[in-house]
């Protein structure tokens, strides 16, 4: 399929995709905040700038959309026209994602991942187990590594 905008105009678009205070991000954010926890937003000095860091427990939450972290779900579908730019840069992602995480390992972090596709589910049934099982999640020090 061609692409039906110009390259100036796709690349206005691209731009305006954000990578802080996505509409995901925010309502973790939320559900944390009417849950009590208090956190801090995008520290730039931790390994890969975490979206939500609550230093009381050591842990550092990721907010990842489904396309931009190639997670298998039915959000993600690699685009038909440059498949090997997509699949570079995508791939990319993946690992930085992974050596972001055993950085924050090694320094003592504990690491969450939530995603977008988990967080569409939980408002379509409106149901907060979600947000219920990360708080347990967060609560509990004896597991380093999580995904929701």
């Amino acid at each position: 399929m061609v692409d039906i905008t110009t390259p100036e105009i796709r690349s206005r678009m691209m731009s305006g995709i954000r990578a802080k205070n996505t509409n995901p991000e925010m309502v973790v954010r939320s559900a944390l905040h009417r849950l009590g926890f208090r956190f801090r937003l995008h520290a730039r000095e931790l390994p890969g700038t975490p979206d939500i860091i609550l230093p009381r427990y050591r842990v550092v939450i990721f907010v990842h959309g489904c396309f931009w972290h190639k997670h298998q779900c039915s959000l993600f579908k690699m685009p038909a026209t440059r498949t090997d730019f997509w699949r570079e840069k995508l791939s990319k992602n993946q690992f930085r994602d992974e050596a972001n995480i055993e950085r924050l390992h090694e320094a003592g972090w504990r690491v969450a991942t939530v995603w977008e596709c988990s967080i569409r589910a939980s408002a379509k049934t409106r149901n907060d187990s979600l947000f219920l099982g990360l708080a347990e999640w967060i609560k509990d020090v004896d597991i380093d590594e999580a995904s929701f």
